[in-house]
């Protein structure tokens, strides 16, 4: 699956637009400026080129001809300026071009190091410019050699076709030079709306920041038990309802508000739930003593009972040892729920993995049970500690009878979940400050629709939900929660031919013992 890119923030998305719009806006303003400044430098070529061509048509119109009949050769002004074609007042370049009946003069003026220059125009040159329409209308033509000039032709009244063109190279390098000034204005000006916008919406969307940093403050407070109390709130300079942010601000703060008192609520239902179950498990404790207590006196009776009433008592006598197991187990998660302070002394877990897999091993003769101790053997059904570490290294500080019972409950959990035959083995060993106790089998897993709330109280696979299997559904719950009030972890990794349950200790002498 192809990795999602990552969305750009608020304030880049806001700055790319501005520089956005910024870059629309001078690129629409330079084109027209551009497009204005280069038609009316087009304009002034257009309406010198047209005087040109007045003037020309007046003087072939007025200047005496030679004895063949012949327009006079080009001549040149006092002080040197060049005259096309004897007509003065002509800009230098201008092209002038007569065309008579007696045949073609063309040609333009040019300085050639401070010198005039009189250049003709080649056969081609000339086929461009005699074919410019005599409307007296500008046009644009392209000359081999010279480059872009506008052309004016007209018709004198001697019948004479007088054509002058100017050069627009001038223009040209203007408008040149004017793109890349604009350039380089918008150039500056993009830089400083990127700098200017970004320190802007910095400042406006700070109070953004902090909200969302208080919002991430809450996250990250433990919310799921015991009393909470949110302690982040919106800073009162960020709930302005005039503004947007002060409005999500004040929105956030009010949320904030009812989620407290919201789990205030429940923390306060949960207590009484939990004082409920304590007390109803203390004062159930008695009763059902009682009910053991008479049951096993009546059977005990020297008077014969008929057999129907035995089998009676010895079910009343099995339920009520259930049901004292079950009360027991309530009152222990009560307490635990409530923080009672556990035993704190040295436990070596190696005598008790010990004694976990031979009390395993009596109750369930139909497994396979194994202990894996550092430097141990690992055979079948052995409790050989080998010649592992020193006891020290796997010793916890804690309450020997609970950690006992955390034991008890997972190989119960893998005798009771798993067929006949199955290998269960108990390992043991030291992780860095940690030391490590692991519950593992071959069975066929855990169903994945339990793995979620494994360690939620009363939560049971099909298996267990026979009552001859004695199972409450709270082994596991009491495990998780002694191992917690010990600061540890206990997790489970599941699959088909392998199920492990592993229980992490801090090691006696370590930071977190």
């Amino acid at each position: 699956m192809p990795r999602r890119r990552a969305r750009w923030t608020l304030r880049r998305r806001l700055v790319v637009v501005v520089l956005g719009l910024v870059l629309v806006v001078g690129a629409a303003m330079g084109a027209v400026s551009t497009l204005a400044l280069r038609d009316s430098l087009v304009q002034q070529v257009d309406e010198r080129a047209l005087e040109a061509a007045q003037r020309a048509v007046r003087v072939t119109e007025g200047v005496p001809r030679d004895e063949d009949g012949t327009v006079p050769d080009p001549g040149v002004a006092p002080g040197g300026r060049p005259e096309p074609l004897g007509v003065p007042g002509q800009d230098v370049g201008t092209i002038s071009v007569v065309v008579s009946d007696d045949g073609v003069r063309a040609g333009f003026y040019e300085f050639v190091d401070g010198d005039p220059v009189f250049t003709a125009l080649t056969d081609a040159q000339l086929a461009t410019l005699t074919a410019v329409p005599t409307d007296g209308v500008a046009h644009s033509v392209s000359l081999d050699g010279l480059g872009t000039y506008r052309a004016v032709a007209m018709t004198s009244s001697t019948g004479d076709v007088v054509v002058n063109a100017l050069p627009t190279a001038d223009a040209t390098a203007t408008v040149e030079r004017y793109v890349v000034v604009e350039v380089l204005v918008a150039a500056g000006a993009l830089l400083l709306a990127g700098v200017g916008g970004s320190l802007l919406l910095r400042r406006e969307l700070e109070p953004l920041t902090r909200v969302a940093a208080t919002a991430t403050r809450v996250a990250e407070q433990p919310l799921s038990r015991g009393e909470v109390e949110i302690v982040a709130r919106v800073d009162p300079r960020d709930t302005d309802p005039s503004t947007e942010v002060g409005q999500v601000g004040a929105a956030l703060d009010r949320m904030l508000g009812h989620i407290e008192s919201s789990f205030a609520a429940r923390h306060e239902s949960e207590q009484q739930v939990r004082q409920f179950v304590a007390d109803a498990s203390h004062e159930l404790r008695t009763p059902l003593a009682s009910i053991r207590g008479y049951t096993e006196l009546v059977r005990r009776s020297p008077d014969d009972l008929p057999p129907a009433t035995l089998a009676a008592l010895a079910r009343v006598e099995a339920e009520s040892v259930r049901m004292t197991a079950l009360v027991d187990d309530l009152l222990l998660l009560a307490r635990l729920d409530a923080g009672r302070p556990l035993d704190r002394e040295p436990v070596d877990l190696t005598a008790l993995a010990v004694d976990a897999v031979t009390d395993a091993h009596a109750a369930g003769p139909d497994h396979v049970w194994r202990i894996d101790l550092p430097g141990g053997t690992g055979d079948d059904d052995a409790t050989d500690e080998g010649d592992g570490p020193d006891d020290e290294d796997l010793q916890v500080v804690g309450d020997d009878h609970r950690l006992r019972q955390v034991l008890a409950n997972l190989t119960s959990n893998a005798r009771r979940h798993t067929p006949p035959g199955t290998h269960v083995t108990v390992g043991l060993r030291r992780d860095g400050d940690a030391v490590l106790l692991t519950v593992a089998d071959d069975g066929p897993g855990v169903p994945p629709e339990l793995r979620d709330r494994l360690f939620q109280r009363f939560t049971r696979g099909d298996a267990s939900r026979n009552r001859a299997a004695g199972s409450t559904g709270l082994g596991l719950a009491i495990a998780h929660a002694v191992v917690t009030a010990h600061g540890g972890t206990l997790t489970c990794t599941s699959a088909p031919g392998r199920t492990t349950f592993a229980v992490r200790l801090p090691a006696a002498g370590s930071p977190g013992a």
